[in-house]
């Protein structure tokens, strides 16, 4: 196992109806000014901006809003909220939605504290930030995780560059309040595609090819078998509370980086592979990593088929013997099999894109920026592996 750090300062306010405690929540924190940062306008129709309006004023804190916010969530859209907070005078930042909001929202309030350089520096990595302004989330997608992470995502409309920023604790939320009643109103592609993203964010840092800690080992197998249990509910039962709650716990906890404890990191190969499918084409993030998924695994697993096979049988519960081979692929079949049953792609072509030769050597070429970096930790990926790998997802799997 590797040395690790382990540090977690999100304060988890989680239950029914605990969105109305936001008011007080900011009032203890003595801020004067926050910016309500959200998305296409759900939490206007809903009624969840009045409400978190209401509690605020109830609590005498002052407010600015802002909207706009879309999937893949875009550059121009930071810029106007940092000129927003430096008109206003914001002291903090509450970002009222999923994974998308929240991301923006560290990107403004890194912008906002950091005069000094253009912000998208910070996702280009080219400069490191040295403060931002604080953020609280009120959750409304289980999905991304970003509500306990240090992680943020941006896409930039020049080039259509999908980058996430240079990590620190400076942007990792004071508090995030989890009602899983808020995504009720979610449709069911948006659920089940955060369900994936779930996954994702455990399965990364589970496939690595090193000696790992078991104790993390099975955390993450038993997070991993808890969404996909509770991600078939909602398929059935997309008002059932408790798979609701389940899954938002599962977001926060697949990427607060517990389940990296030891394992070096993790891979990432797939959501660098993702990222540019994203920011190119505009797909639904873990919609895209589920038809990626398993032409990734198909293309590596040899390098540690007894890890997959692990995987195969701690998660799918498949028989494993001496032929660690064969039980690795039946586990990629498995979670494959799994992806379609909550209707979600397994290849480019169940996505919605056909590519050509040449915008999938424009993909390879963009993720390995310009032939200039490699991917991934199970099996470091050159430029030609990616476009393999995109060769592979772009066939229809639908049969496999």
């Amino acid at each position: 196992m590797r040395n690790f750090e382990y540090y977690t300062p999100t304060r988890i306010i989680f239950g029914k109806d605990t969105h109305y405690q936001i008011g007080d929540l900011l009032k203890q924190g003595n801020y004067k000014k926050v910016l309500i940062h959200y998305g296409s306008g759900s939490i206007v129709r809903s009624g969840l901006l009045k409400e978190i309006t209401d509690s605020l004023d109830t609590a005498g804190v002052s407010y600015v809003t802002l909207g706009g916010v879309v999937p893949n969530p875009r550059l121009s859209k930071v810029y106007e909220g940092i000129r927003l907070c430096r008109e206003e005078q914001v002291d903090f930042i509450l970002a009222a939605g999923g994974g998308s909001v929240i991301d923006s929202s560290k990107a403004i309030g890194y912008g906002a504290a950091n005069p000094w350089t253009d912000v998208w520096n910070f996702f280009l990595k080219k400069k490191t930030p040295t403060d931002c302004l604080p953020i609280g989330v009120i959750l409304t997608i289980a999905a991304s995780g970003s509500e306990m992470s240090s992680s943020a995502v941006i896409t930039n409309e020049d080039g259509w560059l999908k980058r996430g920023c240079v990590k620190t604790d400076l942007c990792r939320p004071k508090f995030a309040i989890l009602n899983p009643r808020l995504t009720y109103t979610l449709p069911q592609y948006q659920t089940e595609s955060g369900c994936v993203d779930i996954l994702m964010h455990t399965m990364e840092r589970y496939f690595v090819n090193l000696e790992t800690m078991e104790v993390t080992d099975s955390i993450s197998e038993s997070l991993m078998q808890t969404v996909i249990y509770n991600a078939r509910i909602l398929m059935n039962e997309p008002g059932n509370y408790n798979a609701r709650a389940e899954i938002m716990w599962a977001g926060s906890l697949s990427h607060n980086g517990l389940t990296g404890c030891g394992t070096g990191g993790g891979d990432w190969a797939c959501h660098q592979l993702e990222h540019e499918l994203g920011g190119q084409y505009d797909v639904t993030h873990g919609a895209g990593l589920s038809a990626l998924w398993g032409s990734w695994a198909r293309y590596v697993y040899k390098e540690n088929p007894e890890r997959f096979a692990q995987f195969a049988t701690n998660v799918f519960h498949i028989p494993c013997g001496l032929d660690f081979e064969k039980t690795a692929l039946q586990g990629i079949q498995a979670m494959e099999d799994f992806f379609r049953s909550i209707q979600m792609p397994t290849s480019l072509h169940q996505l919605g894109l056909d590519l050509t030769d040449s915008q999938i050597h424009d993909l390879a070429f963009r993720c390995s920026f310009e032939d200039t970096r490699t991917i991934g930790a199970f099996m470091q990926l050159n430029m030609k592996d990616m476009e393999k790998i995109y060769h592979m997802a772009n066939a229809d799997h639908t049969n496999a």
